[in-house]
């Protein structure tokens, strides 16, 4: 695996008809952009297991995964990375901030006003075609 592509998972985590937006901090790469939450995958790890150990880690709840959703590949100048999203709810815990500035829940239809990481302005407009939500 080229050591400037990450293959990374994101959570597109939803209660009721909002989700979980997650804002990087003033000290990492692309520092206050938004994104959906997760990390790089482990050799040998599956996309699922490693979107679940992350959200763990990053955000100390359980979510169950429902539905993956295409992969992401954009460039960036330094590295190249592809995402993949899935759909997930959470099943136990309470957010705890252990990576990010701050998380917000958002209905969907307002997700889009975000400053968002530029490898995830394409997950969010998968995500609202998958749910049916006009893009604005």
């Amino acid at each position: 695996m080229n050591k400037n592509h990450l293959h990374v998972t994101c959570a597109i985590i939803e209660q009721d008809s909002f989700v979980l937006a997650a804002q990087r901090t003033r000290t990492m790469a692309m520092p206050l952009k938004w994104e959906f939450p997760g990390g790089k995958i482990k050799p040998g790890e599956t996309p699922e297991h490693c979107l679940c150990r992350e959200i763990a880690e990053e955000l100390a709840i359980e979510v169950a995964v429902h539905h993956g959703l295409a992969e992401v590949n954009h460039a960036y100048p330094e590295f190249t990375i592809t995402l993949y999203p899935f759909v997930c709810t959470i099943i136990s815990g309470t957010i705890s901030l252990r990576e990010h500035a701050v998380v917000i829940w958002l209905p969907r239809e307002e997700l889009a006003s975000l400053d968002w990481a530029k490898a995830d302005r394409p997950v969010l407009e998968t995500y609202l075609q998958f749910v049916g939500q006009e893009i604005p």
